[in-house]
């Protein structure tokens, strides 16, 4: 408790969490919003435009074929596919019966996919149509028994005011044997049953990204969901006012966050893009006056090198969270962006886990630490602990960040083991190393299990790729231990270089430059030289990864 008395907390908020129309589950939120502010927008989706009243009604109607189909309260059903109007109607008409959400990577191929839902033992899955052949190869080693296809083109205008990616303008295709989602929308009219919902009961499984070992289903209740979306939109001041844009992938616990769950509890309105176009974005906040984006920093920065960017008006852009991946958001960026953009501030979003339902920190807007991801959240508590002895360390040294909220996740699914090394009384041992400044700030160095150990001593490459990315010929780096015979290990580190300077630079170059700018032993040995780094689709850089792939 130490550790959260310390902390100062900013006088723009106000310090205790409440809820804008109790404690219920969001799926209510969107009824609500639906009953008191029927013909206010919802989703702009490239020009196509979904009311409160139209996207709660389609929900309400995708619930009913559920439940008439068999889906029951505390069933798995898979999400396959990725930001579109239908992931909404999806989402929220699965919780409205009890059932639970699990979203499953539209990135897949055939093993990841038939992994995820063998281990969640799904009996239905959602997915685009266009990603049926992978669903087809693996049905047979599965539990699937009902296959619900949409295309991503069935909800768009006649007219796109935004640019639309080429690839949901296919043709819809004829797959017999199968469900099509808006056929089934269409033809019910909606009368879901009567659900006994408890605020504890779980409402998704988001799989951890899975850094060690095979990804884990993190069982997250409604009242997780409710919690974490009311402490972000409060701390963050998302209102109803706001127009926000969505971009960062929907079925990443973040984007499920900002761009699903917390414009419904706001009552506000989004422009939903299927995936990142940087002209779309200029597009989308000139046309529809967006006021906050929550992004990836390459994001920010592709958009401010778009050629004639200075065409469009972005001045209705107030507020950008942006998470730092591949590409550290620093105060020289922020700055570039305010000028970009003629004012909007932005700053790191937040610390968080899957496990917590994420952003368990804030930054606050009048008292940014750049380096550092912020102060807890509301409700949140943060110990630093040794991870050897277990016990909690004094400001400013580093351990296992070690935390607990009323957003904390109900365990791995079928995973007692696991949940029992994580979850203990209530805290999440998250296996993340940092530290907490005087002022309550914290500051994330790295996983534990990816932490390097040359010749005893700990490294973090967090803290490497944050010196790295300094050199002005590298775009993105990140860097791995590799084994050492004398030194048991060393520092690799893969680098995109900056097309504009990194022309003539060797991995030398950057082997002697590292040398004069930090610790011998965190500077890395070898230096290899990549078009890109593997990512998961949220943009989170997999270090696991790269070891396995060949340049």
């Amino acid at each position: 408790m130490d550790d959260q008395k310390r902390i100062s907390w900013p006088q723009e908020l106000v310090p205790e969490l409440y809820y804008r129309q109790g404690q219920k589950p969001l799926h209510d939120y969107l009824r609500d919003n639906a009953n008191m502010n029927p013909e206010k927008i919802a989703i702009i989706w490239y020009g196509r435009e979904i009311t409160y009243r139209e996207l709660n009604d389609l929900s309400e109607r995708f619930a009913t074929f559920l439940a008439v189909s068999g889906v029951k309260k505390g069933d798995h059903v898979a999400l396959f596919l990725t930001n579109s109007p239908q992931y909404f109607i999806a989402h929220y008409g699965i919780q409205k019966i009890g059932a639970v959400v699990g979203p499953c990577s539209p990135l897949f191929k055939e093993w990841e996919l038939e992994y995820q839902l063998n281990d969640m033992e799904a009996k239905v899955i959602v997915a685009a149509d266009c990603l049926y052949e992978i669903v087809t190869k693996v049905q047979s080693k599965t539990k699937i028994e009902q296959i619900i296809l949409t295309n991503y083109g069935d909800f768009l205008p006649n007219e796109p005011t935004l640019n639309v990616p080429a690839e949901i303008c296919i043709s819809k295709p004829f797959i017999p044997g199968v469900h099509d989602m808006l056929a089934v929308i269409n033809y019910l009219e909606s009368s879901v049953p009567p659900t006994n919902l408890n605020m504890k009961d779980v409402g998704l499984m988001i799989y951890t990204s899975g850094t060690t070992g095979q990804p884990k289903g993190a069982m997250l209740s409604y009242e997780n969901a409710l919690f974490k979306t009311a402490a972000v939109a409060q701390s963050s001041k998302i209102g109803a006012e706001d127009v926000l844009l969505t971009v960062v992938p929907l079925y990443h616990i973040a984007g499920m966050l900002l761009g699903l769950n917390c414009p419904i509890y706001a009552n506000a309105s989004m422009v939903l893009l299927y995936r990142f176009d940087p002209v779309a974005v200029l597009q989308a906040i000139e046309r529809y006056k967006c006021t906050w984006w929550y992004s990836v920093v390459p994001m920010n920065l592709a958009v401010m090198q778009v050629p004639d960017a200075s065409q469009y008006d972005i001045s209705s852009l107030k507020k950008s969270r942006a998470t730092s991946f591949g590409i550290i958001l620093t105060q020289e960026i922020a700055e570039a962006w305010a000028k970009f953009t003629g004012g909007c501030e932005i700053f790191e979003a937040a610390y968080g886990l899957s496990e917590t339902h994420t952003a368990d920190t804030f930054m606050p807007s009048n008292a940014v630490k750049w380096g550092t991801q912020g102060i807890p959240n509301y409700e949140t508590i943060i110990r630093i602990l040794d991870p050897q002895t277990g016990q909690e360390l004094q400001v400013g040294e580093m351990g296992e960040i070690v935390l607990t909220n009323p957003g904390v996740f109900q365990g791995y699914w079928n995973k007692p083991t696991a949940t029992s090394q994580t979850l203990r009384d209530g805290w999440v041992f998250t296996g993340d190393m940092g530290w907490l400044d005087e002022d309550g700030y914290l500051t994330f160095s790295g996983r534990f299990k990816e932490m390097i150990k040359v010749s005893g001593y700990s490294v973090f490459p967090e803290e490497v790729e944050a010196m790295l990315i300094r050199h002005e010929a590298i775009a993105q780096v990140a860097v791995t231990g590799i084994p050492d015979a004398q030194k048991g290990e060393v520092v690799k580190a893969y680098v995109v270089l900056n097309s504009a300077q990194g022309t003539h630079v060797t991995s030398q170059d950057i082997i002697d430059w590292a040398k004069q700018k930090m610790t011998s032993y965190k500077s890395p040995r070898y230096v290899e030289f990549r078009e890109s780094l593997p990512a998961t689709g949220a943009g989170k850089v997999l270090r696991r990864l790269l070891s396995e792939q060949k340049s």
